[in-house]
């Protein structure tokens, strides 16, 4: 009897590209597919953030080099993946909020927001895809979204909008690049511990409505979403595409 063989989570020969690679999740995620075997460009802001990340993952035996930009500056980033060879992976994860209730949302944030999760997310998506159509070359784009892109919350109407967003966006990328062979998919955590959500989570009111409405009862860490992403970018989940995957603790499941 032949026995179907299980596919690959690794990622050698690959190149992988992170926004918001310094810290969090983004960091986690840079972290996992060099240890797959990829070489990972990190990009963020700060040189300094990532250009420690790069060397962290090289001590650990990966491969790894630190990009400075901002991706809310649509040229330049498009620039730094027109000057390099095609990225394979893409984890397009740069992101913010800025909670206020509805009612006392301002256009500044709603703006800073917008510009962010929704204008650079799309548009960062856009370029790597260019590059890959341009170089005949597969490839999976993953875009972090969010439970908040399933579900409403009080104080986050403008969050929610811009994960509901990428949510759509998503799946219309998906129809468009299929047939390129570019999978496009979406991560969506809950609240994972990192150092965007945690002066959020010191107050203790907050805290314990969030872990009331988590299933599992307990905070996210980066490494519940290391898996999650890693699944994606790689050959085991090759038949996934405008899928949405829950890294919720059961937060959207009632």
């Amino acid at each position: 009897m032949h026995l179907p063989t299980t596919p690959s989570f690794r990622l050698d020969g690959k190149r992988a590209l992170v926004t918001g690679a310094g810290r969090g999740i983004g960091l986690a995620a840079a972290a996992a597919f060099a240890d797959a075997g990829a070489h990972v460009t990190l990009v963020a802001r700060s040189q300094g953030e990532i250009d420690e990340a790069a060397d962290a993952i090289r001590a650990a035996g990966g491969s790894a080099d630190a990009q400075a930009c901002d991706v809310t500056d649509l040229d330049a980033f498009a620039k730094l993946v027109g000057k390099a060879d095609a990225y394979e992976v893409f984890f397009n994860n740069a992101g913010m909020n800025r909670p206020q209730p509805f009612a006392e949302v301002t256009v500044e944030n709603y703006d800073t927001i917008m510009n962010l999760n929704l204008r650079a997310a799309f548009f960062a998506a856009q370029a790597v895809a260019r590059r890959l159509i341009a170089t005949q070359r597969g490839g999976s784009i993953i875009n972090t979204s969010s439970q908040m892109g399933h579900v409403g919350a009080a104080g986050r109407s403008v969050y929610n909008a811009s994960k509901f967003a990428v949510e759509g966006f998503t799946k219309a990328m998906a129809i468009e690049l299929g047939p390129h062979n570019i999978r496009v998919n979406t991560v969506c955590p809950t609240f994972i511990e990192t150092p965007m959500t945690r002066p959020f989570l010191k107050d203790e009111s907050f805290m314990r409505s969030v872990v009331s409405k988590i299933k599992l009862g307990r905070l996210g860490q980066v490494e519940d979403v290391m898996g999650a992403v890693l699944f994606l970018a790689s050959d085991a989940s090759a038949l996934m595409t405008g899928s949405a995957l829950m890294v919720d603790g059961g937060w959207t499941a009632e």
